[in-house]
């Protein structure tokens, strides 16, 4: 495993959307609340999170889930009883998850406030980003214990030297682990990352050489995937070179000089309801600067859900779009 931590002490949108949710075997639901935990649930349960020691002495039973990616994976652990709100999603459920989340209590669509969050009474909080944890969002961490509440970040979203470098699929299958133990799960995630295994070793990544920019998000100045997080994981995968490889961040901002410079083959670009990959794909056929390039002159374009994007479940199935819609744009 990469640099998350294991287990301290277990005590014991588009055509590519559409690709996305129908493929999505490894996110079937596994058995509810009621009868996946039991005997194997053994607490206390510490881990090591983004530097924050953490210990969970039973089961939360009322879970609050911050983004797409944490709660999706609560759903596909069989844990949707157990989620009494969830906000900040990026995106609809993939069709696997639809009918395991259609009862969700969305209480934002971006990042709640602390008032809105504890008024829910919950026991934990699973946060897809660090920075949902400050005084200005749901609360900070030592501030939440204090209350009682418990808090767990995605390891990919630590920042310093807690920062996965690189973000690997292992690291990914390392917070499935780690969310089993802490839920009291472990059978669902041991048998989620199995299937994403299987899945991943699936894949056949295009063969040759075939340079890509992923685009986030940006028009005046460019936010791309850079390499060492999810784009460049989901871009190695299935077999593209990321121009921006070279880059030791997760995301960065370039100029478009140098995305013009290196001329990708073939551009992937993130579809979000408030920033679509058609918005993306005006800017580059209408601005003068960008219409120079082989991919838009050629419309060699890749579209990914955001919530495929971010470190989760759903990454092997975004690698594996990534590959079937290359292999499309190559007939």
């Amino acid at each position: 495993m990469q640099r998350h931590s294991r287990f301290v002490s277990l005590g014991v949108a588009a055509s590519a959307a559409l690709l996305l949710s129908g493929c999505a075997a490894a996110a079937t639901p596994a058995a509810t609340h009621s009868s996946s935990t039991g005997a194997t649930a053994s607490y206390p349960v510490t881990v090591e999170n983004c530097g924050t020691s953490l210990t969970v002495t039973k089961a939360p039973e009322r879970i609050v889930s911050i983004k797409s990616s944490t709660t999706e994976l609560l759903l596909a652990l069989g844990l949707g009883d157990r989620i009494v709100g969830s906000a900040f999603l990026d995106g609809p459920l993939p069709e696997s998850l639809a009918a395991a989340g259609g009862d969700l209590n969305v209480i934002s669509d971006f990042l709640p406030g602390q008032e809105a969050v504890l008024g829910l009474n919950p026991d934990f909080i699973y946060g897809g980003w660090e920075s949902n944890f400050s005084a200005d969002g749901v609360g900070e961490r030592d501030a939440l214990t204090a209350l009682g509440v418990g808090s767990y970040v995605s390891p990919a979203a630590c920042k310093g030297d807690f920062m996965p470098n690189p973000l690997t699929f292992n690291s990914v299958f390392t917070e499935i682990e780690e969310a089993g133990a802490i839920f009291g799960v472990e059978p669902a995630a041991a048998e989620l990352v199995s299937t994403l295994n299987d899945d991943l070793a699936g894949l056949e990544p295009t063969a040759g050489t075939t340079t890509a920019l992923w685009y986030s998000s940006g028009t005046t100045t460019p936010y791309v995937g850079a390499g060492i997080g999810s784009p460049e994981m989901i871009m190695e995968a299935a077999g593209l070179t990321n121009i921006f490889a070279d880059v030791s961040d997760t995301w960065t901002s370039v100029g478009w000089e140098s995305i013009i410079e290196a001329n990708p083959s073939v551009i992937v670009l993130v579809d979000a309801t408030w920033n679509t990959a058609a918005a993306k794909i005006a800017h580059l056929e209408s601005d003068p600067a960008t219409q120079v390039l082989d991919a838009v002159q050629n419309q060699r374009y890749i579209i990914l859900p955001f919530a495929s994007t971010e470190a989760g479940l759903r990454n092997v199935e975004a690698a594996s779009s990534t590959i079937t819609q290359l292999a499309d744009l190559n007939e």
